[in-house]
Order: C-alpha cells, then structure tokens, then sequence
C-alpha cells in the first residue's frame, strides 16, 4: 500500500478527517416542532400501549426514509401504503414471542383503532432486531437506531449509540473496516438500562506495506476512541461506550490461539457493517471449522500445570497479609502508650514487657499467637517456610479474627489507663508547683490563694480560674467514668498553659527581688556584677568570689543559698572598703544599678 495522503490510502483517511452529519431528521423543514407534534398525537397511545403490555421494551416511530424497507419487510399490500401510515417500531422480550399473533397483535389493532390515526405497528423482539444483521440488512437495525423514541428502557438508546458511532467510523475508513460488531449483554438479552454498549472494529491490513502495524494500530485506536466521545453526545445518552479496536490479521490469529473474547464475539456478536468476513467466521465456527491450533491446545495444558504452583503462592500470600494485619495494629498499641512502633523482629518482646507485664491488658493467650506469627514470619524470611497449607491458612485466620477482637478489647482498656494516670499527672503537677508559690496548703485554700494573687490582680487570665477548678476535678471524675479522653487531652493543654502562666510570674517575682540586690560594676580592668547578700557581697564574673578583707574565692551553692536567705530591700549600702577592694580589682570603675 502506497503512504499517500489522499483519501484512497488508509494513512490519507487517518491524516483527512472527516465531518459526520447525523441526518437524524432527514426531509423535515422544521424538525424540533415537527417532532414535538408527533410526540403530542402519540402520547395517549403510547400511555395505552404501556398500560396495557407493561413489559414493552420500547416504542419509537421510524425515519420516514425507512418506511419503505419496512414496508416490503412486512408485506404490506399497496392500498395500506397508499394511506401513509406513521410506522412505529414495538419491541417485546422475547419469550412474548409466542403471544405476539394471537395476544399482542390483536390487542395493538384494537388501540390503533381506537387512536383514529394512520398507523403501522411492526411488533417485533431484539432477536428480531439482531437478525436483520445476520441476514445482512444492518439498515434495517441502522433505522431502529434512528427512530424518535416514544417509549424506551434503554435498548433504542444503545442501538442509536452503536450505530451513529459505526456511521462515524465508516465515513473515516470505510474502504477498511472488514467489520463493525455489536456484542455482549445487549445482544445476548441480559442488558440493563445503564449497560455498557460492547462493540468491536476490524480493520483490514493485508494491503499495509509501509506503515509498521503497530503504529497503525495506535493511530486507528486514538481516532475511534475520539469518536466515542462524539457519538455519546450525539446520542444523548449515559451508557458506555467499549470500543475494541483490531486489525483483521491479528484478530484471525488470535482466533487461532482460542483467544475467549474472539470466540465469544464470534459466536454471540451481530454485525452492524460487514465486507463478507464476520458472517462466514461464524457459519464455519457452528459448523467446528474453527478449531484452535496444536499451540493454542499446548498453552492451555500449561496453564493447568501452572495451577499447583499459582494456589501455593497465593496461599502464602494469603499468610503474609495476616501477618501485617496483626503487626500493624500491634504497633499502634504500643504507641498508644508512647512507645515507637517497633519493628517485627522485636515487636513480641515489646508486647510481653509492655502489654503483658507492664499494663497488663494482654492474655497470654494472645502473645503466644503473636510470638508464634512472628516466628512463622521469620521463617518465611529465611526461606524455611517455602509453603504452607489451605487448613494451616484457616487456622491462622481463626485466631487472628480472635487476636483483632481482643486488641479492640485492649485498646479500650489502655485508653482507660492512660485517661487515669493522665488526669494523676495533671493533678500532680498543677498543686504541686501552687504549694511552691503559695505554700503547702490545702486544695482549696490554695484555688482562693491562686483566685486572690494572681487572677484578680490580673498577673494570669481569667479563664484560669476555671481551668484550674476543672484540674480539681478530674481525677474524681476520670475514676467515675464521666470524663472522655479527649477531655483529658484537651484539659492536659488548657493545664499547661495554666502552668505556663503561674512559672511566669514566680520567675517575675524572683527576678524582681535579685535585681534589687544586684548592681553592674564597668571598669578599666573589666566587667563584672555585684550581688549583695544579708550574708555578705558576692563579685561575679568568670568566677564567684566573696568580699572579705580583699576578694576570697566561693562558690555556686554559697552564693545561692546567701541570695535565698537574703530579704526583699531597695536601699543598699556599700561602705568605704568595699569601693577600696573593687578599685584594686578593677581599677577605675562605675556602678549601675
């Protein structure tokens, strides 16, 4: 085949699109009042027929430009053309076929009397609808397709997507669609009003002689896949679209390799369009003319050997998901109690010290699955457990749905714990540093003394009081079961702000005391600071030394203890001496307070 780019070569079609025009209205000067005219004789017919065969399939009147195939297809005599009846398509499910002559028919004329109007009911079943493509009149099916919908459960709508689609490809490529198909739920009867449309588009490449295949695959895949999108929305409807997309000699060899979708297609699918090539496939496939190769027999053989070998990895598999469902979760449990999650080879040592011994919310019963999963694991590992059996897998599987109830069971138990020992923590903590601040008294004297000093005198907020007085209750209530471990959580931050605020004021009031007996000393001979004491004068610089008859040496705690037995004083006095001992130390010299 020449690559031109002309519209005689396949590349010139894939290079040239094409426009589709739907033509849905074909001859009708206003088509949308037309149609809504139409609609409006019909519909109380349509109420009657649907009343009357609730099991209708759908109700559409037929393109006038098909009138005259149904016409010859049904026999009608030339006096009842000669009336131009309104023709409309009734489709039943088949197994109504039996009552179509004696039941359904009878019953139809009576209606079409009734309505006054002239027209021509073809009651027909989609084995109906399917065979006009396997007796090669795909118009026929091309027709319904394009019929107005009066009545329909889904399978117009189908039949117009597949078909507008098929008109969009064969006006790409018609010269090399061998065939275009429609297979799957729709064709074999089990389709729902939301199925997906199954179609199928062979392209005939026999005459390819410069284009590699491969490339001119992907080129027609990516041209029919954008027509799906087109078709869908000149269709109006939801279903999907499914598009497979071949080129004939890949498909015939697939054939050979008794490739199940190609057997099925075969045998199940309808053409929409067809060049004589899917209707003898499957005359020579009912016959058993089309018979898989000595190849496609060995490949099949070989993938029942592969069975043994496939079951035993997926039961391993199966072993290796239940080990991670019982570690995970595990690890979460240790971190519950603040520990990082450890990794598998130590996590069952973790749990005995921790769950079992410590906390004691875990069985024995419990561990020892663990320890032996963990064991089972490292053998895995190392490659000592190669295999393991169906009623080992089961087994397992039974005592690690126990396992995870029981650690739903511990996690509460845990929480509780932590909830108690949490709200001890709290408690501990906040009345302990409000002794230091102001002295070991009572809870509640010390709630009035916080209350007094530091919320009306505004040096802390107000709403520590109340979180204060909440810290008084907690312990009572997280014994009592009255407070959640949110609640706890969130107490635990309002408490360490509370904390925060009483550390910031005794820091404040200590500050405010030092830096009364403290003066900074700024020499020729260096800095230093000048901390006076009721137990004597302190000179700090790179070292502590104490003023006695000249600078002797001292130390941290001397001088620690000196400024903590010292009371609070704004006057300071500094006789003669003194200034004589610095001057030498530090020669002239200024003092700032």
């Amino acid at each position: 085949m020449e690559d031109k780019k002309d519209s005689r070569s396949l590349a010139g079609h894939i290079s040239n699109p094409l426009e589709y025009d739907p033509n849905m209205k074909k001859g009708i000067e206003n088509p949308e009042k037309e149609i809504g005219k139409i609609k409006g004789k019909l519909e109380d017919f349509k109420k009657k027929v649907v009343k009357k065969f609730p099991f209708t399939i759908a109700l559409g009147v037929l393109p006038e430009d098909s009138y005259k195939l149904f016409e010859e297809d049904g026999g009608l005599l030339p006096e009842e053309v000669n009336r131009k009846p309104l023709h409309l398509m009734f489709l039943v499910p088949e197994e109504k076929f039996k009552d179509i002559p004696k039941k359904i028919k009878p019953e139809i004329l009576k209606l079409v009397k009734e309505s006054k109007q002239e027209l021509w009911i073809h009651i027909k079943t989609p084995v109906d609808v399917w065979n006009y493509g396997l007796d090669s009149k795909p118009e026929f099916i091309d027709a319904i397709g394009r019929s107005m919908p009066l009545h329909d459960t889904g399978f117009l709508g189908m039949v117009r997507l597949a078909t507008i689609h098929k008109a969009l490809v064969l006006r790409k490529f018609e010269k090399y669609v061998a065939t275009y198909g429609i297979f799957g739920s729709l064709v074999t009867g089990n389709a729902g009003k939301d199925s997906d449309v199954d179609t199928v588009v062979i392209i005939d490449d026999t005459d390819v002689k410069r284009m590699p295949r491969l490339q001119l695959l992907e080129k027609l895949r990516g041209i029919v896949y954008d027509y799906i999108r087109e078709a869908t929305a000149l269709a109006g409807v939801k279903n999907v679209l499914n598009v497979q997309v071949y080129l004939l000699t890949d498909f015939w060899n697939n054939v050979k390799d008794a490739n199940p979708v190609m057997f099925t297609f075969i045998r199940d699918g309808v053409p929409l369009y067809d060049r004589g090539t899917f209707l003898p496939w499957k005359l020579l496939l009912k016959m058993g003319k089309i018979k898989p190769s000595p190849e496609a027999v060995d490949m099949f053989m070989k993938e029942g050997d592969r069975t043994e070998t496939l079951f035993k990895r997926r039961l391993m598999d199966s072993f290796v998901d239940i080990f991670w469902g019982v570690v995970t979760p595990t690890q979460a449990l240790l971190m519950l109690t603040g520990r990082a999650p450890p990794v598998p080879k130590v996590l069952a040592a973790e749990v005995k010290e921790v769950l079992v011994n410590k906390e004691k919310v875990m069985s024995l019963k419990d561990w020892n699955f663990l320890d032996k999963t963990m064991k089972m694991w490292k053998d895995y590992e190392h490659g000592k457990m190669k295999e393991i059996s169906g009623k080992e897998v089961d087994n397992v599987y039974k005592n690690f749905e126990n396992y995870i109830k029981g650690l739903k069971t511990i996690r509460e138990k845990l929480e509780l714990n932590l909830r108690d020992q949490e709200a001890e923590r709290i408690h501990t903590e906040v009345f302990k540093l409000l002794k230091n601040t102001f002295g070991n008294k009572s809870q509640e004297m010390l709630i009035k003394d916080f209350e007094k000093e530091l919320v009306k005198k505004g040096r802390v907020e107000n709403r520590f009081l109340d979180v204060l007085k909440r810290v008084a209750e907690v312990k009572k209530k997280a014994k009592g079961k009255k407070v959640t471990p949110s609640d706890v959580h969130r107490l635990s931050r309002d408490a360490s702000e509370l904390i925060n605020g009483v550390v910031e004021y005794n820091q404040r009031k200590e500050l405010v005391a030092i830096e009364k007996s403290v003066i900074q000393i700024n020499g020729k001979k260096g800095k230093a600071e000048l901390v006076v004491t009721d137990s004597g004068i302190f000179v700090v610089d790179k070292e502590i030394r104490k003023i006695s008859n000249g600078l002797v040496k001292g130390d941290k705690k001397a001088l620690e203890k000196a400024i903590s037995e010292t009371k609070d004083r704004l006057r300071i006095n500094l006789d003669s001496k003194v200034f004589e001992i610095l001057k030498k130390e530090f020669g002239q010299f200024e003092l700032m307070m």
